[in-house]
């Protein structure tokens, strides 16, 4: 989506504040003892309540409102009879379409907090995250986005996960530009333009650089080690970018 008039962007604002809303409502319940797929349903009540869609559902058919994705699953994780734990990697996506709008957010947490090596996962993840958003600008080329990402990987010491990556949004819950990846691919010469939608979504992890898709059709699981996701969708402009999320 290219927001053109005052009155998408507020759109999108909203849809925006919706999906982060629910995000943070669930991290609030997700504590040791919690299940997956009653996590999932206050999630899917929240939506209902606001008017709004599961974008995984409406788009794709997804078995549940929201992606929960716990350890080993790196993203797309089904809500389900999974109870978590202390110590538990969980990824949250929440995406959602209001009003004809579509925004996208995720986090990673540790349940009871996380040790050590976690948080220097979750750290350099989220540090990825907000450097690649904070050098958009109009113009530029979008594999920007993967070059950043991989510095701060590198400089941190873990991977990018190669077959996961960010998105164009707003319209619908994954349309043009296509996927950004999340590394750097000198041979992508897209460009930025003002007033583009887009996520912007780093997959970091311990040892894996490549996801499988596991025998649920949806999971994409880390043969070796765990990942961690934060998410926000990004308005583009001439100068800095639009956080919505």
């Amino acid at each position: 989506m290219t927001i053109r008039h005052p009155h998408e962007l507020d759109g999108l604002r909203r849809a925006g504040a919706l999906v982060s809303g629910v995000l943070a409502a669930m991290r609030e319940r997700a504590v040791a003892g919690a299940v997956s797929r009653d996590l999932d349903a206050h999630g899917a009540e929240l939506m209902r309540k606001a008017g709004a869609r599961s974008a995984p559902e409406l788009t794709y058919g997804f078995p549940g409102a929201t992606c929960i994705s716990v350890n080993a699953v790196a993203a797309h994780g089904i809500p389900d009879d999974t109870v978590l734990r202390d110590g538990d990697l969980v990824n949250i996506d929440v995406s959602a379409e209001l009003d004809g709008y579509f925004a996208d957010t995720g986090a990673s947490f540790v349940v009871g907090g996380a040790n050590p090596a976690q948080r220097r996962l979750l750290d350099a993840t989220l540090e990825a995250r907000d450097a690649a958003i904070a050098q958009l600008r109009a113009g530029d080329l979008i594999n920007g986005i993967g070059r950043t990402v991989e510095a701060v990987a590198a400089k941190r010491g873990f991977r990018v996960i190669r077959n996961l990556g960010s998105h164009g949004v707003g319209r619908a819950l994954h349309e043009a530009p296509g996927t950004i990846p999340g590394h750097y691919d000198p041979r992508d010469t897209r460009r930025l333009h003002d007033g583009m939608v887009i996520t912007v979504e780093p997959f970091l992890a311990t040892h894996c650089s490549q996801t499988r898709e596991a025998a649920d059709g949806w999971s994409m699981v880390c043969p070796r080690g765990v990942a961690a996701q934060f998410e926000h969708t990004v308005v583009v402009t001439r100068g800095e970018p639009i956080i919505v999320t």
